[in-house]
């Protein structure tokens, strides 16, 4: 944390400097100032990069783990506290396990926020969350009551249904008593299992588990993927599709 403050208090010194320089100088080397201001870009780039990845010795925790293939481990930033100051859109608080980014907008999986997982978030794109407790990540598999149900739902291809499906989410759908929902406190030690579903991008089934959360309020997730779907495609309703086709 400390890291990250200390570049940015850098970067304000340095911005303050130039424009000092320049209320007292008779003409201002632009060329100069945009090669340092790209200098200063890259190497804020570089300190996000650090401050978003798990700790070293968190790897080397579950070093055994990591070797198994589609697993991973990450650490996402709680959004009210970190969107708007790092250069990573979405302020570290998303992920997207299929294209393995931070980065908001590009088929996101997750989301912290206000003490909160969340799946689902642009448009039609919606997702289902559970908890299954304080269970290790290697006894799960398709063949689980939980992961089962969430491997077996059968994505929604009409743009009505997905609206539909994802109202219902958000205060939560129960099937052979296990609850399943689009927002769930995020809890240390605790396995979550969760299909996300973007359309155009992605549709892919996930478990993982809150390992550490730390000072600053960010989350250190270890997590394993259970299956891949086809990319869905959604069909515009009938009001849209009429809309469409009078123009």
């Amino acid at each position: 944390m400390s890291r990250l403050y200390t570049f940015a208090a850098i970067l304000f010194l340095a911005l303050h400097g130039y424009a000092s320089r320049g209320a007292s100088a008779q003409s201002i080397d632009r060329a100069q100032l945009e090669t340092e201001l790209s200098t200063l870009r890259a190497r804020m780039k570089e300190v996000e990069k650090q401050f978003l990845s798990p700790a070293p010795e968190d790897r080397a925790a579950f070093a055994s783990f990591l070797q198994q293939s589609g697993t991973g481990i990450i650490r996402l930033l709680p959004r009210e506290k970190f969107d708007g100051i790092l250069q990573t859109r979405g302020g570290g608080a998303y992920y997207s396990f299929t294209r393995l980014t931070h980065e908001y907008g590009y088929g996101s999986d997750i989301e912290l926020q206000q003490g909160n997982l969340s799946v689902g978030f642009a448009g039609a794109d919606f997702g289902l969350l559970t908890m299954l407790g304080d269970v290790s990540l290697d006894d799960l598999t398709l063949e689980h009551p939980t992961v089962e149900y969430l491997s077996n739902f059968k994505t929604p291809t009409k743009e009505n249904e997905a609206r539909t499906q994802k109202r219902q989410l958000d205060s939560g759908v129960t099937v052979n008593e296990v609850s399943y929902k689009r927002h769930l406190p995020a809890l240390v030690d605790k396995t979550y299992v969760l299909r996300s579903i973007n359309y155009g991008e992605g549709d892919i089934l996930v478990a993982f588990r809150v390992v550490r959360r730390e000072t600053d309020g960010s989350l250190v997730i270890l997590w394993k993927t259970l299956k891949k779907y086809p990319v869905p495609s959604l069909e515009r309703s009938n009001a849209v599709a009429a809309t469409a086709a009078g123009n």
